[in-house]
């Protein structure tokens, strides 16, 4: 494989590492749903280090339930809108050319606009619209991972990575609520949503599964399997209607596309990638308050490679939304024999833009790495 295409991979699983982020009012946190990253790890010498800032942003604004839109919220002017922007930066290092470490560093910025956290949505509520915003460190991840192959004798490869995610994120962030009160007449000071809080509150740990694979000298393959398990069922903090405590749920994400090599330092992507929230956990309980669900999207990019810079964007665009039922729900549907399955908000696209630079080591990546065409005969 040339060392182009190899960039190329890697210019685009670098983004992979920041870009599974909360896709609305499902809160998928990006910090937490990041993996051992292939782009920023592959081919890391003993003593190198890669350094990555990542941007993002989001709107969601179209209501599921199931997978079905409830397109009279726009209608009526009834929807909750999320705009959420989130930075990154985090630092891998070579422990030796296939064992290395990563630490992930993330913040949020959100903004939360709505009317039935405000009085209530009309005709029966006072059809008033505020918003509501948190900001600050979420949760930090730390990783440590291992190539299964040696980078300079094999065209492909395959790493497995554990972290752990540590709740270092405000998860009982607070702000005004108008309109409150028995008379709708009171501001109170109550807690956010949880879809727009830094942190979840739980203690993790994340596993992860990337690869890539050469087609031919301009064409390659990557792959990222993702799940983050979260040990604490809720984090204590009660709802702001004081029905239920938060959860501190699992998270999920797979991708899979195509790199593909054309013109000197520039390379493009295409590939599919779906994420989200169970509504059961794997290990612990499922209780507490959480909008499961997932997204479907397709994802381009595009990304440019200087020396030991990378420059990387990608705009993923969702196909499909389904917000699933909740374990609250089922529980509750069970106990009043009305069924029950609450509503999310999803974004149509988000926003991806990251930079990376590697230095110290050996200076791996500028090693002579095997055509395609010569693995082939070995």
């Amino acid at each position: 494989m040339k060392k182009s295409l190899l960039l190329a991979i890697v210019s685009f699983t670098l983004a992979y590492c920041t870009t599974v982020y909360s896709q609305g009012c499902v809160a998928i946190r990006g910090n937490s749903s990041c993996g051992s990253s292939l782009g920023s790890t592959l081919n890391l010498s003993k003593g190198e280090f890669n350094v990555l800032s990542g941007f993002r942003y989001f709107k969601s604004f179209r209501h599921f339930r199931g997978d079905v839109q409830e397109a009279d919220r726009l209608e009526h002017h009834t929807e909750v809108i999320n705009k959420s922007t989130f930075l990154d930066f985090s630092l891998n290092y070579g422990i030796s050319n296939r064992l290395y470490a990563n630490i992930i560093l993330p913040f949020a910025f959100h903004n939360r606009s709505s009317m039935y956290e405000h009085g209530g949505n009309p005709p029966n509520g006072l059809g008033e619209r505020n918003e509501t915003s948190s900001q600050g460190l979420s949760d930090i991840r730390l990783g440590i991972g291992y190539w299964l192959f040696d980078p300079n004798t094999h065209d492909f490869n395959y790493s497995i990575g554990i972290g752990v995610k540590l709740p270092t994120g405000k998860y009982d962030y607070t702000d005004t609520f108008y309109n409150q009160g028995e008379n709708k007449d009171e501001d109170l000071e109550k807690v956010v949503d949880q879809s727009i809080q830094p942190g979840d509150g739980g203690l993790g740990l994340a596993l992860d599964v990337q690869g890539y694979h050469p087609i031919s000298s301009h064409f390659g393959i990557g792959t990222n399997l993702y799940y983050l398990f979260n040990f604490q069922e809720t984090n204590g903090v009660l709802t702001r209607n004081g029905n239920s405590e938060f959860s501190c749920p699992d998270q999920f994400a797979l991708r899979i596309g195509a790199f593909y090599n054309s013109l000197k330092n520039v390379n493009f992507y295409l590939g599919g990638r779906v994420e989200g929230v169970p509504a059961t956990d794997i290990f612990g309980g499922s209780a507490g308050y959480r909008r499961p669900g997932y997204a479907v999207s397709v994802e381009p990019g595009i990304g440019y490679n200087k020396n030991n810079y990378s420059i990387f964007a990608s705009v993923p665009l969702a196909l499909y939304r389904n917000r699933i039922q909740s374990f609250e729900d089922k529980e509750r549907t069970q106990q009043t024999g009305v069924y029950r399955h609450g509503d999310a908000a999803f974004a149509d696209y988000l926003i991806n833009v990251g930079f990376s630079y590697r230095f110290g080591g050996h200076g791996h990546m500028d090693m002579d790495i095997p055509k395609f065409e010569d693995v082939k005969t070995r």
